[in-house]
């Protein structure tokens, strides 16, 4: 006798609701989308008891006919595709043809539907059988209704949460769905009560704003960035402002909400250097890429995809976010207002009427990333301020254009910020913190590329370490080889220091070695970023000035433009703000002037 046997249709679509219909916002989620899908631009939302009790959906697509209200109850009728070469870069939201019926077969359902006003069709079903088909009068549009869910299935229902946490659940569908699909006008009631009213708005940012408030969608930066057929768009968390709310992710590809480790890890890997260890940032992204290079048919809820190149997909959205933090708007703010990406202010910005000609026959900078004079340069290795300044004065800002940078007034306070002023308020810079992350992006640069020029000592300079110390620098020594420092044994424990890197005149070399040594003591491990990067942070927080040291105007100056000129200027490698800004509006307010 065979063991083996077919499972009854009953059963078969439980299973199938086992993978479709998880809890109440499951149901929420793939009727919504059913209405998305039919054309909807009103949707509307009746839940009761946290969706045990009962969900409507009700919308004003384009309806159905008696025999489509009839079939769709039936496994895999769908009117998505009729091929499977149309599931390559298929666009709506289902196509499975399962989501209705097993919806049926755990509860009590009731479609009413029309494809034009007046005559319609009322199909009643309960535990996967049609109970009843009849003619009824409405709009043009569907309502689906759902109740007792989970009713036949005992075990499914004692699984569901607290009629509360389900609420939640539905909430938290409807926040992703509402953002995605800005251009409908979504309302959700739950037990009588409109928890949720949504119209239709332009752009993600006001849709964010009536989702979460108009103050926290001010700690985002917009991103709309373009890398070959990829184009990424949305908002990511201002560093500064990362930690301070609760922690948001949507990500949304070709039109889809779903979830995606590796491109949530993508973006925050461009957050590297920019946040402590163990924060993680908010981050709503949209990819469009090729239909032909994504698999949308890879999980029952169609909550994942499977992309064909995941590496550059990956790649691109973390170039695209490392360049919206490297914008001025991402510096930390007081009072400020979000700028529109069509009035963000530039660095290159001639906010006090400065003449670019008048800017390029500006004396060489004095001090601080000044280029020595050439009988004091030696011969064999140039001071490594004088590379910093030749690259300052030949390199184009960011590669965008090639206008040059206008430098306001710049003045320092308790010599330890830089101020000016700005036509939206004013500008503060830590020095140190400025001065940390020019150094940093300097050193990495030169660890990825090969040796810096150093500068030869008269004098070899003697360190005595102790044995951490020693390890130290045995796990690092070829990447301070390429930072400048030419090194051998002079026994034990003992190093011989012949050549050290000038990254500018106030450069302690023996203090900063001691201090990097230290600070790497114990590392076992690279952390989240690479070992070189460890390295070029400490080496560049050392060897940056530090809070307290008098800068002349010429070294204000020069930091400004080398500032200006790497990719990440609002932030150091700590995670701390470089740039802080107090808005014209903050300080009429404080002053009783608004």
């Amino acid at each position: 006798m065979s063991r083996i046997a077919i499972l009854s249709s009953a059963v078969a679509d439980q299973i199938a609701a086992g993978e479709v219909v998880e809890r109440p916002a499951s149901v929420v989620k793939e009727l919504v989308e059913n209405a998305l899908d039919a054309g909807a631009t009103t949707v509307d939302v009746t839940v009761e008891e946290g969706g045990r009790a009962l969900i409507r959906i009700a919308d004003d697509g384009s309806g159905m006919d008696r025999d489509d209200a009839v079939l769709c109850l039936s496994r895999h009728a769908t009117s998505k595709i009729t091929a499977a070469e149309q599931l390559v870069g298929v666009r709506s939201f289902g196509f499975r043809g399962e989501a209705l019926p097993a919806i049926a077969s755990v509860s009590e359902l009731m479609i009413e539907t029309a494809s034009e006003d007046g005559a319609g069709t009322q199909v009643r079903a309960a535990a996967g059988a049609v109970l009843e088909t009849r003619e009824t009068t409405r709009r043009r549009g569907t309502t689906v209704s759902v109740q007792r869910l989970f009713y036949n299935t005992p075990a499914r229902q004692k699984f569901l949460r607290s009629a509360r946490s389900e609420w939640r659940g539905i909430m938290d569908t409807m926040h992703a769905i509402g953002a995605l699909r800005r251009d409908v006008h979504f309302t959700v009631r739950h037990d009588g009560k409109i928890a949720l009213d949504l119209p239709a708005v332009p752009t993600l940012r006001a849709r964010l704003a009536e989702l979460w408030g108009h103050r926290d969608v001010q700690r985002f930066v917009d991103i709309d960035d373009v890398q070959g057929p990829i184009h990424i768009t949305g908002m990511v968390e201002r560093p500064a402002d990362v930690g301070t709310a609760t922690r948001r992710v949507l990500l949304i590809i070709n039109g889809r909400v779903v979830r995606d480790h590796g491109i949530v890890r993508a973006a925050e890997a461009a957050y590297r250097s920019t946040l402590p260890s163990g924060v993680r940032p908010s981050l709503v992204l949209s990819l469009h890429v090729p239909g032909g290079d994504v698999d949308v048919n890879v999980h029952p809820a169609k909550s994942e995809v499977r992309l064909r190149d995941r590496w550059p997909t990956e790649r691109a959205v973390e170039n695209a976010v490392r360049r919206a933090l490297g914008l001025f708007d991402a510096s930390a703010g007081i009072g400020w207002r979000t700028w529109t990406p069509a009035a963000a202010p530039s660095w290159r910005d001639d906010v006090h009427g400065m003449e670019p000609a008048a800017l390029r026959a500006t004396p060489a900078a004095e001090g601080l990333f000044a280029a020595p004079a050439e009988a004091d340069a030696p011969a064999d290795a140039p001071a490594y301020a004088a590379a910093v300044a030749v690259e300052m004065r030949d390199t184009d800002v960011r590669a965008v254009d090639d206008a040059p940078i206008s430098v306001p007034p710049l003045l320092q306070l308790r010599r330890m910020y830089l101020m000016f002023e700005h036509e939206d308020g004013v500008i503060l810079i830590d020095q140190h913190s400025a001065h940390e992350r020019v150094l940093y992006e300097e050193f990495l640069g030169v660890l990825e590329r090969g040796e810096a020029p150093s500068q030869r000592l008269l004098f070899p300079m003697t360190l005595h370490l102790g044995p951490d110390e020693a390890e130290a620098f045995d796990a690092n020594r070829s990447s301070f080889e390429k930072l400048g420092f030419e090194m051998e044994g002079f026994g034990g424990h003992s190093l011989l220091v012949n050549a050290v890197p000038m990254p500018h005149p106030r450069f302690d070399a023996e203090r900063c070695l001691r201090e990097t040594l230290a600070a790497l003591t114990g590392d076992r491990a690279a952390g989240d970023a690479k070992r070189h990067e460890r390295l070029a942070a400490t080496f560049a927080c050392k060897a940056a000035i530090k809070a307290g040291d008098i800068m002349s105007p010429g070294e204000m100056r020069a930091l400004y433009i080398a500032l200006a000129n790497t990719k990440l200027p609002a932030h150091d490698v700590h995670g701390r703000s470089t740039i802080v800004r107090l808005s014209w509006d903050e300080l009429d307010r404080r002053f009783g002037r608004k």
